[in-house]
């Protein structure tokens, strides 16, 4: 039996690189039964145009889907869309929640932006450990650090639409031609040219994957007690807090507001805006309040198809009938 990656999913059809040759395949009717979802970057077992097993993960992202990533690559504009501080700090949050390396790259340096942006990028980032590059597709600035940061690894790349990501990739390979679009004059931003996930290999040693974007990404997944893990610069002062579910917003001796001044702004926003979005989520399910059945059970280890309900019902009334009619009988 062969391993190897999934490169692209389409309609019912997964295509798999093991590293030789790449093949059409569809998945075995039990990992439907499961449910079992594949994602781009997944490692799997197949043979004879089949896909038999899924390798696990060592990480994935539920959207867009892609799973196995070295880093994720946050792509923004310096101009051209303005440069958004606020969806900077989404991407590197959703990262940093999945335990995925990230990088920030600020593209369009060839353009007429505000000089002043490049202290207060390195004053707010730099401290917090991200590595930070600027690059201009159009003139081929920063390109080779760009390179070398790839260099061995998967990456995802992400930003706002018409911050360059495809033209990134295009000027250190144009034969792979990605499609690319500018920004809208109307709207201030770009439309997405990339309609589905795909890893492409930049060269022998760098693999990309290409996706639809994260225009989505809402904290809607987390309770709002758990939002300021994913801010090092809060979360140093969350654990002087008064009150251990303090969630920073006008508690009593909340140690986070009392060193607001040694907080960028911007930062502190972008965690009162996720924190809302997780706080709407914790009331969703708490109005909901029901119980989430699993498609899969685990038995002697392995995950097997749960039998739904409706079919559980019919299987007991069967065996009840049965039991009458030992009993009649």
């Amino acid at each position: 039996m062969a391993e190897g990656q999934i490169y692209k999913i389409h309609s019912d059809f997964y295509y798999v690189d093991d590293g030789m040759n790449r093949c059409e395949c569809k998945i075995r009717e039990v990992l439907k039964k499961q449910r079992e979802k594949i994602l781009v970057g997944d490692f799997v077992e197949f043979q004879g145009g089949v896909i038999e097993k899924i390798i696990p993960r060592k990480n994935f992202i539920p959207r867009p889907s892609v799973a196995n990533i070295d880093q994720i690559i946050i792509v923004s504009a310096l101009k051209e869309p303005d440069l958004n501080l606020m969806q900077l700090n989404r991407y590197a949050s959703l990262a940093k929640y999945h335990n995925i390396e990230a990088v920030l790259c600020f593209n369009k340096s060839d353009l007429k932006w505000d000089k002043h942006l490049k202290p207060k990028i390195l004053s707010i980032y730099e401290p917090l450990g991200y590595r930070i590059i600027f690059t201009s597709a159009t003139e081929h600035k920063g390109l080779r650090e760009f390179e070398k940061i790839l260099t061995d690894k998967t990456s995802v790349l992400c930003g706002t639409s018409g911050a360059g990501k495809s033209s990134l990739i295009n000027a250190l390979n144009p034969n792979l031609n990605l499609r690319t679009k500018e920004v809208s004059e109307k709207i201030g931003r770009g439309t997405h040219t990339t309609r589905h996930c795909e890893i492409i290999k930049l060269n022998q040693n760098s693999r990309i994957v290409d996706t639809p974007g994260f225009s989505n990404v809402k904290f809607d997944f987390i309770l709002p007690k758990d939002v300021d893990l994913l801010f090092e610069d809060i979360s140093k002062f969350s654990g002087d807090c008064k009150f251990s579910d303090c969630l920073h917003i006008n508690e009593t001796g909340c140690a986070v507001l009392a060193n607001l001044d040694e907080i960028d702004p911007s930062r502190y926003e972008s965690y009162l805006a996720f924190a809302e979005e997780a706080r709407e989520f914790k009331t969703r399910v708490q109005n909901a309040g029901q119980k989430v059945e699993h498609s899969k059970k685990l038995v002697n280890n392995k995950a097997v198809a749960k039998i739904s309900g409706k079919k559980r019902r019919s299987a007991r009334n069967t065996l009840k009938q049965q039991i009458k009619n030992i009993d009649y009988e």
